[in-house]
């Protein structure tokens, strides 16, 4: 039985998966490697497979995002399981190393995630966006350990974890497999990291954020994929926190112009000549417009009929499910 499994969803992973593979060959903690194929026809499984994975292969309808995750925690032999999406890199040979130091961070932590890093070549809007938040979970750049007190377990609204104190992702996080047996992936068709977050939260465990502890995770979205990647991740935000953008014209402004004026001085501090920055900080406006248009529409999905929903969503999906998360989740 091996103390720590690496733990991947696949469905057609491509050159990505590849890599991501590749980077685990070379991790200096030795793991079981596990992968749940749902119906890949790029040769995936077959890669896994050489890389040493164990492979599960699961029907594509039978996909969900912590239903999968539930069924690689329960195959999984470690009391430990790091989850990795397929297009979700190491950015070094010590990433898992250091996601495990998160666990080890104080008794209570049962979670812990690392940040992404922008690939080579990332768009400046995504660069500059990915570096900025995952920055400000940390600003002295130190591991650092959240969570609530006994008061706050039982009567916190969700909303107030909005931001920091909430965020979680399972594309680059590790869980332990005790705590997961008291506090399972909830089968949710979207955002099941962030519901495992604050279930975990309130039901008296801790989690822990490592800034070393970095994956090459970003995409390069078409406009209308970055309407709907944006319109998902503001539907999931309602869903889970009860939060939506704010319509008010003001607010949108003075948000634009705070992201502008970052961008801007960001862009001049990296040298660039004025003709190109120029250029970065069109398709920068454009990027974050399109983000607001996309997180607008998702925070109020529950007023658009199915059809729109599934229509305005990136991964199809109409449905919109209220989770109610201000209930303390039974032990």
């Amino acid at each position: 039985m091996s103390a720590v499994t690496v733990a991947i969803p696949v469905r057609d992973g491509g050159a990505l998966l590849q890599g991501t593979l590749r980077a685990l060959a070379g991790q200096t903690v030795e793991h079981e490697l596990l992968v749940c194929d749902s119906g890949s026809r790029d040769g995936s499984v077959d890669f896994a497979r050489a890389a040493g994975a164990q492979v599960l292969e699961l029907p594509p309808g039978d996909f969900s995002h912590g239903g999968t995750r539930n069924l690689l925690m329960e195959r999984a032999s470690g009391a430990r399981v790091a989850f990795l999406t397929q297009d979700s890199e190491p950015a070094d040979e010590r990433w898992l190393e250091r996601l495990l130091g998160g666990l080890e961070l104080a008794p209570d932590v049962a979670i812990a995630y690392g940040p992404y890093r922008p690939r080579p070549g990332a768009p400046a809007a995504v660069r500059i966006e990915l570096e900025r938040w995952f920055a400000s979970l940390s600003p002295d750049g130190r591991p650092c350990v959240e969570r609530l007190d006994e008061r706050e377990r039982a009567a916190l609204p969700t909303v107030e974890l909005v931001g920091r104190r909430g965020f979680f992702t399972d594309s680059n996080a590790c869980v332990s497999r005790t705590a997961w047996e008291r506090v399972p992936f909830r089968e949710v068709a979207y955002a099941e990291d962030r519901v495992l977050a604050v279930d975990m939260l309130r039901a008296g465990y801790a989690k822990a954020y490592v800034p070393e502890a970095a994956t090459l995770h970003s995409h390069r979205y078409t406009m209308s994929e970055q309407l709907r990647r944006s319109f998902d991740e503001a539907r999931a935000l309602r869903e889970v926190y009860g939060w939506r953008e704010p319509a008010s014209p003001v607010e949108l402004v003075r948000r634009l112009r705070g992201e502008l004026g970052s961008a801007r001085a960001e862009l001049a501090g990296e040298g660039l000549p004025g003709r190109e920055r120029a250029g970065a900080l069109v398709a920068i406006a454009a990027h974050h417009l399109i983000r607001l248009a996309g997180s607008l529409l998702g925070g109020r999905a529950e007023r658009l009929p199915p059809a729109a929903r599934r229509r305005l969503s990136l991964e199809g999906r109409g449905d919109f499910v209220a989770l109610g998360l201000d209930r303390r989740p039974a032990p």
